[in-house]
């Protein structure tokens, strides 16, 4: 809601790491309505002017701000990154996917009523990413516990469940989607 008169600043002093890989996590969330929306939009483009000006990927929030999310990152043709925790709908998959972003799920795919696993299947498999979001969004059969880092392997058999392929195909896939998105030596070996 707040956030220091310098805060751009201080991004750029953090990004002098070697470590940093990419900016992130930015966006726009009009689900609470925590701050004004045109606030969240300024922010949300200065962070975006950065990653541009740093060539790094951004990992971006989308929660019930498709459109206004979409614009942002159409302004922004040469910043690449993942949609952080997917939630939409293939809509907007899509639209990010032509923008060359990646689709991240968490453990909201593994939930039983979830649309997710329909949006899912669609996303082509060189272009998802699994996460944790943790602490939140455990997977089935965890759901409503803190989420930990290893529950990561219960979306990513969702996953090949959905695609019909057998888990360590998706391991692999998803290990070199990160790798080739945020610049790791390949993880998949």
């Amino acid at each position: 809601k707040d956030a220091p008169n310098d805060y751009i600043d201080q991004i750029y002093d953090l990004m002098t790491f070697d470590s940093m890989v990419a900016l992130g996590e930015m966006g726009l969330d009009y689900f609470r309505n925590i701050s004004d929306p045109i606030i969240q939009q300024k922010v949300f483009r200065e962070q975006m002017e950065v990653a541009k000006d740093l060539h790094y990927p951004v990992i971006f929030h989308n929660r019930d701000a498709d459109a206004d999310v979409i614009q942002v990152l159409a302004d922004y043709p040469d910043v690449i990154g993942v949609a952080h925790c997917f939630s939409s709908n293939l809509e907007t998959a899509n639209a990010f996917l032509e923008m060359g972003y990646y689709i991240s799920f968490s453990g909201n795919l593994t939930f039983k009523n979830s649309h997710l696993p329909d949006v899912a299947k669609e996303i082509p498999l060189d272009k998802v990413l699994v996460e944790t979001d943790s602490p939140y969004l455990s997977p089935e059969p965890f759901r409503g516990k803190p989420n930990e880092p290893g529950r990561t392997r219960y979306v990513a058999e969702k996953l090949a469940e959905i695609h019909r392929i057998p888990f360590e195909e998706i391991a692999k896939q998803t290990s070199q989607n990160a790798s080739e998105l945020f610049g790791f030596s390949n993880l998949s070996d």
